[in-house]
């Protein structure tokens, strides 16, 4: 009956994009959605960089292929698949994603596509569908499932404000202020408490 909606980069995984500005040293690259909170504002802020550097799809699979999940993220997420299902809402694109899917033991994973021409470079981008983490937990609510959510950036809190109970994970404390209806954890076991606790407060459905 439950179902926890979880962002996948500062929450399960490193930032994707900090890494590749790590590695390139190209720091207009570490911006983030704890920065700009109009996805399409800061996904045409990373293309142009990708094209003025000539970066290409390969590149940043190149650093993917170095990271890892978080400290402590695969012991949390098999706790919370013990004990609900566990779908990963996240802003990043299948063709990043893979390799850290893997090492989390292949979650259900929503997420986007790049688009990339016959010379390996992203020249684009297709959003699943408008606002996608709200509608995604909007449709699990109506398929009669009671959800708990959990993210850090601004992207996330569409998904936070429409599931049954919602939290950020380290979020930046400016963020926090903004949505202060949301309560902030810190911690892997600070968040299992909130969502079992959370979990223990819902009633069925009266025709369940």
């Amino acid at each position: 009956m439950h179902i926890l909606c979880l962002d996948l980069e500062g929450v399960l995984i490193p930032e994707i994009w900090i890494g590749v500005a790590e590695r390139t040293g190209i720091e207009g690259l570490r911006l983030t959605t704890r920065d700009i909170a109009d996805y399409d504002e800061l996904m045409q802020h990373r293309l142009g960089l990708l094209a003025e550097h000539d970066l290409k799809l390969g590149d940043i699979q190149d650093v993917i292929a170095g990271l890892e999940p978080l400290p402590g993220a695969p012991e949390f997420l098999a706790w919370a698949r013990s004990r609900m299902q566990v779908a990963i809402l996240s802003d990043t694109f299948y063709e990043f994603a893979g390799p850290l899917m893997a090492q989390l033991e292949q979650p259900f994973l929503l997420c986007h596509r790049l688009e990339v021409d016959d010379h390996d470079r992203i020249v684009g981008y297709r959003l699943r569908q408008k606002d996608p983490k709200r509608m995604a937990v909007r449709a699990f609510r109506d398929l009669r499932y009671r959800i708990v959510a959990a993210g850090d950036s601004f992207n996330d809190t569409s998904m936070l404000d429409e599931a049954d109970a919602g939290f950020f994970f380290c979020a930046p404390e400016a963020i926090s202020r903004q949505f202060p209806q949301f309560p902030p954890t810190d911690t892997y076991a600070e968040l299992q408490q909130r969502i079992e606790t959370a979990v223990a407060s819902f009633e069925l459905p009266a025709d369940c």
